[in-house]
């Protein structure tokens, strides 16, 4: 069985778990409400504030849907009630980052600045402090959204091998390479 869709989910008591007759999940919070499709081959079954995922039979399919449907959901319950976190550094020499509602705009080495236009979902703050990277915090309770987005915005300018220039997630261990060796 699998170790991961046998783990309870706990429910807290200020968010609401409901499945649909057309296998959609809804999950509604604080925060917000998040929908997932569900194979009919899973259920669920609500006793005590946890949520229990079950699976019909053994097959490679159905296990696998199992661990999958099980996390799907626990991300969704944590998103809309604790929320989700991503903060990204930028650095490199003249990289600057600000924000203006849901506009964020970079200056990346480019000839322009890019200006990078973010869900309404997604919340977004940078702090420039003197002798400091750029920080780039992106806050949501979609967990799956948060990643395409940040990984889009990483995507504008990957950090190099050489010096680690580029936008990283902090705390993200880069693989370096030596330069040129001088004879």
């Amino acid at each position: 069985m699998s170790r991961i869709g046998k783990a309870p989910i706990t429910l807290p008591s200020n968010v609401e778990f409901k499945r649909g007759d057309d296998n959609i999940v809804t999950v509604k919070g604080p925060l917000g409400e998040l929908e997932q499709y569900v194979d009919p081959c899973i259920t669920f079954e609500i006793e005590n504030g946890e949520i229990n995922v079950k699976r019909e039979s053994d097959q490679k399919q159905h296990r696998a849907y199992h661990g999958l449907y099980r996390q799907l959901i626990a991300n969704m319950v944590h998103g809309v009630s604790e929320g989700f976190t991503i903060v990204q550094e930028v650095v490199g020499v003249g990289y600057r980052v600000s924000n203006e509602g849901q506009n964020l705009e970079l200056n990346l080495g480019y000839s322009h600045g890019i200006i990078f236009q973010l869900p309404k979902e997604v919340s977004v703050e940078t702090v420039s402090e003197r002798g400091k990277n750029p920080l780039i915090t992106l806050k949501s309770h979609d967990k799956q959204l948060l990643g395409q987005v940040a990984a889009k915005i990483r995507s504008l300018r990957k950090p190099e091998p050489y010096k680690g220039k580029g936008i990283k997630y902090q705390g993200e261990v880069l693989r370096r390479k030596a330069g040129k060796a001088a004879e």
